[in-house]
């Protein structure tokens, strides 16, 4: 009994020993097997960037379809669109840009903004604004290599509108095709031409700058230099001929609408106008069909509107991928639909449509970069045309 009980316990011990053998291995296979399987990916870190951008309600309309668009394609990027109404915050905007680069303080919550050409030399001078390239932004070598070089790629051009000539075409056969030609048809068609108040609307302001700087250098019109002041004598006294020839003798319509109306109405004939505008009426049937457009040469004045990046941004991989998908075009299709504006990008990336419907409208306008100048066109235009 005794050597039976001995025999037991071996074969007891033994095949504890085997079972917490199998164990062990057990486990160890789980270790290792968990060891050697991959490590599930991270979740992409969420990014948010700030853009804030100003304009009448059809540029908030732009952007309250463009950026879901990018956002769904672009599910770990959210875009903090910020509107500022026309009129109500462009400078303010820029200043404290400015003010937390002054302070210290990086962006100052502002990664992203949208402004015209003024902005973009401010800003530039400053060194408020990131230089950028097609290394970081693909697209952007889609863009017109010229006009990239006149804001010394400050700022992306994504999107586009020129003043050109809207013309009656049931009473206009031969629209002028030239500044001289156009003077000429406006003295001898007295009360048919009408441009508006130039403080007023860029229209009308177009139509005088072209006037004051017709015969001039060409680089005349990227001067502000005030001593290119005392060219504008000639000009002016091109405009005080014209007062008698003009609509109700001497009539300056308020805004851009002003003009369109007057057009629209019948009474009369040939208008400088903002070719989105112009377009943009003429679909929703607000101009009748004979209304036609034309740009003259020299060309009236016209441009892009950019994107500019904050230099002091920390989400600029983010805003990159943005100005990107912007400039793609799919997001260019979107602006035309909605805007009437002129892509971005040059034509020959967009549809044979869409080159065939801007075709002898978006090419010869001028980018007139003039600064305060400006504010001086005015106030001598009011005082020397307006009161005559």
């Amino acid at each position: 009994m005794k050597k039976l009980m001995t025999i037991a316990c071996a074969t007891t011990v033994s095949i504890m020993a085997l079972t917490g053998c199998g164990a062990q291995t057990e486990t160890e296979n789980k270790n290792n097997a968990a060891a050697n399987s991959p490590t599930p990916p991270a979740a992409a870190e969420q990014v948010k960037f700030s853009f804030y951008f100003t304009g009448s309600q059809n540029v908030k309309d732009l952007w309250d379809t463009l950026v879901p668009m990018f956002e769904k394609e672009n599910p770990t990027i959210d875009v903090e669109a910020v509107y500022l109404p026309s009129g109500t915050g462009a400078q303010p905007t820029y200043d404290r840009i400015l003010a937390a680069k002054q302070a210290g303080k990086g962006s100052g919550g502002i990664d992203l903004y949208e402004d015209g050409i003024n902005v973009v030399s401010q800003g530039g001078k400053e060194d408020v604004w990131e230089t950028l390239s097609a290394d970081a932004i693909k697209n952007l070598g889609n863009v017109n290599a010229k006009t990239m070089q006149d804001v010394k790629q400050f700022a992306v051009p994504y999107r586009a509108s020129a003043v050109v000539l809207a013309y009656n075409s049931e009473k206009v056969a031969n629209p002028p095709k030239t500044l001289d030609e156009l003077l000429e048809w406006i003295h001898s068609n007295p009360g048919k031409f009408a441009y508006n108040d130039p403080s007023t609307g860029g229209s009308g302001s177009s139509f005088v700058n072209t006037v004051l700087y017709n015969g001039l250098p060409e680089e005349a019109i990227h001067n502000s230099d005030p001593s290119v002041m005392s060219e504008w004598d000639k000009g002016f006294k091109v405009l005080k001929d014209l007062g008698k020839d003009v609509y109700g003798k001497g009539i300056y319509p308020k805004k851009n609408q002003g003009t369109l109306d007057l057009l629209q109405n019948g009474e009369v004939d040939m208008i400088p106008a903002w070719s989105d505008m112009a377009l943009q009426q003429l679909n929703e049937k607000l101009l009748p069909e004979y209304v036609k457009l034309q740009q003259i040469t020299p060309g009236f004045n016209g441009g892009p509107t950019y994107l500019m990046v904050n230099k002091l941004s920390d989400k600029k991989e983010a805003v990159y991928q943005f100005l990107n998908f912007v400039l793609s075009p799919e997001a260019q299709e979107v602006i035309v639909d909605k805007m009437n504006g002129f892509p971005g990008i040059e034509l020959s990336h967009m549809s044979q449509e869409v080159q065939d419907k801007f075709s002898g409208v978006a090419e010869g306008f001028r980018s007139f970069n003039l600064g305060e100048l400006d504010k001086e066109i005015n106030k001598r235009w009011q005082s020397e045309v307006a009161a005559q």
